[in-house]
C-alpha cells in the first residue's frame, strides 16, 4: 500500500487554504509533541492531516481503560500497548511517508534536548499534573530559540497560550517557583482559567481533586485543543495572521457559545493570588482532615 501512496493526492484538499508552496512548507517542519494520551495524541493526527510529516513523539505511558473517555489511540484493541507506538501506527496509516522519532520512555533531563533537536516548535500534551518536566521542557525550548504552545482542555472548551522566546516566560505567567507541589498545580489551574467559564456548567465540583492528581474532561475539550492549537501552530509557522503570545490568553466554550481573547497577568495579579490563596486553604483543611497536611516540597527549584 506504500507504494500507492501519494502525498500531493492524500493533501490535494488542503490547497486552497495553503498554497502549493505552503502546503509543501508544512511538510517539511518538524513538530515535537510531549504526551499522546489526551491532547497529545490529537495533536499528532489533526497536523498529520494537514500534511506536516517530520515529528519528535512522547509518552511513558500504555493505554488503559480509564482513557477511553477522550483519547484517541485508546480502543479494546490498543489496551496495554505503549501510546507512542499506537500513535505512531495511526499516523503512519495516514502518512506513510512521515518521519516520526518514537521517545518511549517519556521525557527526562538524559533526552530532552534530543527531543528538542531540530525542532520547529514544540506542542504542550503533558498530563496536567507533569509540572516538573513541563517546566524544564518550555525552559529549554525558551534557552533555545523555539516557540512553545499549550492548549488545555478546560470543560467543553480550550484554553490556548502561545510563549515564545520573547514574550513571557511559562515560569513568569505562572509562577511555580519555590512553591509546594499543590500550588504549583493550583497555580497552573488558576492560570489556565483566570476567568473560569467552565464553573458555570461544573455539575459536581468534588470530580475536581488537585490532591489527588484527578480531575473530569470531554472528548469535546480535546478536540478543540487540537483544532485551535492546529490553527495557530499553521500562522506561526507560516507567519500568516496574528497569534498573542503571553500574557495573552485565548479561551473558547463550546458549551457557553462563547470566545475570549484577553491579556492575563498570569498569577503575578493581586486577585490571583488571593484565589490561590483561598484553595490552597481549602484543599489543606480537607487533607489535614484526611490525616494528610499536603506539604510534599515541590520538585525542579
Amino acid at each position: 500500500m506504500t507504494g500507492q501512496f501519494s502525498y500531493e493526492a492524500a493533501f490535494d484538499r488542503n490547497l486552497g487554504w495553503f498554497t502549493e508552496n505552503e502546503q509543501q512548507a508544512l511538510r517539511s517542519k518538524k513538530i515535537a509533541i510531549a504526551g499522546m494520551g489526551g491532547v497529545g495524541g490529537i495533536h499528532l493526527l489533526t497536523l498529520v492531516r494537514l500534511g506536516f510529516a517530520n515529528f519528535h513523539i512522547a509518552d511513558f505511558d500504555t493505554f488503559e481503560l480509564a482513557n477511553f473517555n477522550r483519547q484517541v489511540g485508546a480502543t479494546m484493541s490498543s489496551l496495554g500497548e505503549s501510546k507512542t507506538s499506537v500513535l505512531a501506527r495511526m499516523a503512519r496509516d495516514i502518512n506513510p511517508q512521515a518521519s516520526l522519532v518514537e521517545f518511549a520512555s517519556g521525557i527526562s533531563d538524559d533526552n530532552i534536548r534530543e527531543f528538542l533537536a531540530g525542532v520547529d516548535i514544540f506542542i504542550d500534551g503533558f498530563d496536567f499534573f507533569a509540572l516538573d518536566i513541563r517546566r524544564k521542557t518550555f525552559r529549554l525550548c525558551r534557552e533555545l530559540g523555539i516557540p512553545a504552545v499549550t492548549a488545555a482542555p478546560i470543560g467543553m472548551g480550550v484554553v490556548f497560550l502561545a510563549f515564545t522566546p520573547d514574550a513571557m516566560s511559562l515560569e513568569d505567567y505562572f509562577r511555580f517557583e519555590n512553591r509546594s507541589e499543590l500550588r504549583q498545580y493550583i497555580n497552573f489551574l488558576l492560570g489556565l482559567t483566570p476567568k473560569p467559564m467552565h464553573r458555570a456548567y461544573l455539575v459536581d465540583p468534588t470530580r475536581v481533586d488537585l490532591a489527588n492528581k484527578k480531575a473530569p474532561s470531554t472528548i469535546i475539550g480535546v478536540q478543540l485543543c487540537a483544532s485551535f492549537t492546529a490553527a495557530q501552530v499553521v500562522k506561526m509557522l507560516l507567519k500568516r495572521g496574528v497569534v498573542r503570545p503571553t500574557p495573552y490568553l485565548y479561551h473558547f466554550d463550546a458549551y457557553l457559545n462563547r470566545f475570549r481573547t484577553f491579556r492575563s497577568p498570569g498569577n503575578n495579579g493581586f486577585l490571583q493570588r488571593f484565589k490561590g490563596d483561598a484553595v490552597e486553604r481549602s484543599i489543606r483543611a480537607q487533607l489535614v482532615r484526611a490525616g494528610n497536611d499536603g506539604s510534599r516540597p515541590s520538585k525542579g527549584d
